[in-house]
């Protein structure tokens, strides 16, 4: 497991790098959130840890553009404030969770487990859901109704409701909405909500 550091004190970088190999894990270090940002962004991570009082940018900005780039990957602050509103802020910038200066080896390492093991079960949960959505969509496609529902999006002048291109190709309103939604996953179709007056919304198509 590859654990980023970002902090610009060297001894805390080098006990931290300590405790993490002694964990069996990949520790690398940087001295601040820009190269720490870089670094990240050249070989990636599984885990980071930013400081909150950084030279460059500032432990806060930097996990604002980590945020930018994954959504997923734990990010864990080392600050010596505990100040809620300096909490509150991270946590709206997407920081996971906080470790307090001085940090405790077991305590940081039963929090790195936590969080990696959090991690590890939500992508097991979207690879099954990706698993079986990829079924759905592909299951019975032919490649005739296929290009015949492509022809008639790419012809029609409007964006169409299911039920609206079900009347004109004759076609089984499940038949249709099966295959568009086949075309919004592989990026040809553009699905657009369109409110009613009366009732739910209903989704309409176009080729995009």
């Amino acid at each position: 497991m590859r654990i980023i550091i970002m902090d610009d004190d060297h001894s805390l970088r080098y006990t931290l790098s300590e405790i993490f190999t002694f964990a069996g894990w990949d520790p690398i270090v940087y001295p601040n959130g820009k190269k720490g940002l870089e670094g990240f962004l050249r070989h990636g991570a599984d885990i980071i840890l930013v400081d909150y009082h950084m030279p460059e940018i500032d432990g806060l900005e930097t996990v604002r553009r980590i945020r930018e780039r994954d959504q997923q990957i734990p990010i864990l602050v080392l600050t010596v404030d505990e100040r809620q509103e300096i909490a509150d802020r991270f946590l709206d910038a997407g920081a996971t969770d906080f470790a307090l200066k001085p940090v405790k080896a077991p305590d940081l390492i039963a929090r790195v487990q936590l969080h990696m093991r959090l991690l590890y079960m939500t992508r097991a949960v979207q690879a099954t859901t990706q698993m079986q959505y990829d079924v759905f969509v592909t299951k019975g496609i032919s490649k005739s109704t296929l290009s015949y529902i492509e022809r008639y999006l790419t012809d029609c002048q409007q964006p169409s409701t299911v039920e609206e291109i079900s009347k004109e190709l004759s076609l089984a309103v499940p038949t249709v909405y099966r295959y568009l939604t086949y075309l919004v996953h592989n990026g040809k179709v553009k699905s657009i909500p369109s409110y009613q007056k009366i009732g739910r919304p209903k989704n309409r198509y176009c080729w995009l």
